[in-house]
């Protein structure tokens, strides 16, 4: 329950009560080492998952769990090694495969493609196992350069996930539009500068796998700007507004909200991320869903920078589509939908360029890849942060990542996934459909 209602210290308390109680539950240490992963608190966390493995031998998701942590902290070796041991106890454990898979740096020899394969055929694996294995297959044929094959195994898995899960893209159209309804030029213009003075936060957002990431590094590699993660707090304000505002919705509820209103939404927002800082002066959310709302951001947190993240339509979208989620992300599962949300995304964001002129920087990530230091000093600029030759080598920062880039942003930039689309043009076809007026202006 605290969890959920992301209260994670009264978790983290609650279940310290618990193994007072009960110092040899196994189960018990799984729970406080998966609080304190999430606390950040990393190193009390590894030794929580080593006490609850001690404690009971057989722990295949304690394992997957330190995999998880170790991978989010650079130690690459040391986390495959943990995965590894979550298979032998657990060989069926799709998750852990896909979690390999995940490092984006790892490669599976042909025995473990083909045993993978055999396990795909096997009745009794169940569905969530079945795919993982398929996202990893594709993920595995792909780095052997065998696109058709891959492709299969993409849109299997794909395919199968989408059946699983619920998601409406005219509701999407509906939600979107209602914004841009209710957050015109006229409704930002009545109520500026109300809110929250601070200038702490800086916004990334975009769609998923638009080098969003790589644009956090870059900046947790300033010695002013503390690199957090995706943080939920633009999404627990609105959940806050519906509870202050009862049968209200979201935007249409932001009728309602006066200037101190917006203040103490922008105050609550500084606070709830408080626990994430260390005290640097200014700290990155990377919650690429809040491109959404920017108009709400900009009301509550006027002196917030925000950056776009921005890819080549093609390479964003399929990215998005090879990508098993944990969760949400709903839309990427069918590439009509997919091409259909990202059209929402650029209507979305050329309407904030028009209400807030100059307050979004587009910074796309082809850009980056070609001129890393110019786009890096574009960057800094805008954020009105002084030069360090330590962002061209954010590579070397050592920080906690927890998105599927979190191996390749520990690399110097590279160019193998510019344009990386075209390997798969002949089956991206009802993207490329959806997406063509879209595609003029990018290197075809």
């Amino acid at each position: 329950m605290y969890k959920q209602q992301d209260r994670l210290e009264d978790a983290v308390a609650t279940i310290e009560t618990t193994l007072a109680d009960t110092p040899r539950s196994a189960y018990a240490h799984y729970l406080y080492a998966s609080m304190l992963a999430i606390s950040n608190r990393h190193e009390e966390a590894l030794t929580a998952y080593r006490k609850a493995i001690e404690l009971r031998a057989y722990q295949p998701a304690a394992w997957v769990g330190m995999g998880h942590l170790l991978k989010t902290l650079g130690r690459q070796e040391e986390g495959i090694a943990a995965y590894r041991a979550a298979i032998a106890q657990r060989p069926n454990f799709g998750e852990v495969y896909w979690s390999l898979a995940n490092l984006k740096t790892f490669r599976f020899s042909a025995d473990e493609m083909a045993d993978m394969e055999r396990r795909l055929g096997e009745e009794e694996l169940d569905e969530d196992a079945r795919v993982h294995f398929l996202f990893t297959l594709g993920k595995a044929r792909e780095d052997q350069r065998q696109f058709d094959r891959a492709f299969e195994y993409y849109e299997e898995a794909c395919a199968t996930q989408r059946m699983r899960i619920s998601y409406d893209p005219v509701e999407t159209e509906v939600i979107h539009q209602n914004i841009r309804d209710t957050v015109t030029g006229t409704f930002l213009a009545e109520r500026g500068g109300q809110g929250c003075p601070d200038p702490d936060p800086i916004f990334i957002v975009g769609l998923p796998r638009s080098g969003s990431t790589l644009i956090e590094q870059i900046l947790a590699s300033h010695s002013q700007v503390e690199g957090t993660a995706e943080l939920p707090d633009v999404g627990r304000l609105i959940g806050h507004l519906g509870r202050h505002y009862p049968g209200q919705t979201y935007p249409e509820v932001l009728n309602r909200v006066n200037a101190t209103g917006l203040r103490e939404l922008g105050e609550m927002y500084m606070q709830r991320t408080r626990r994430h800082r260390s005290g640097l002066p200014f700290f990155t959310d990377k919650m690429p869903n809040n491109f959404s709302s920017i108009g709400l951001i900009h009301l509550v947190l006027p002196n917030a920078r925000i950056v776009d993240a921005r890819r080549h339509p093609l390479d964003s979208c399929f990215g998005s589509f090879k990508q098993h989620f944990a969760q949400g992300q709903a839309f990427t599962y069918d590439l009509v939908e997919l091409g259909e949300y990202y059209l929402e995304y650029r209507k979305m964001m050329r309407h904030w360029q028009q209400v807030l002129p100059g307050k979004v920087l587009e910074l796309r990530y082809e850009d980056v890849v070609r001129d890393q230091e110019g786009q890096t000093r574009r960057l800094l600029d805008y954020l009105g942060l002084p030069w360090e030759d330590a962002c061209l080598r954010f590579y070397e920062t050592e920080r906690a990542v927890r998105t599927a880039s979190s191996e390749q942003v520990r690399q110097p930039i590279y160019d193998s996934s510019v344009n990386h689309w075209r390997n798969f043009r002949h089956q991206l076809a009802p993207l490329i459909e959806v997406l063509a007026d879209e595609l003029d202006g990018w290197d075809d």
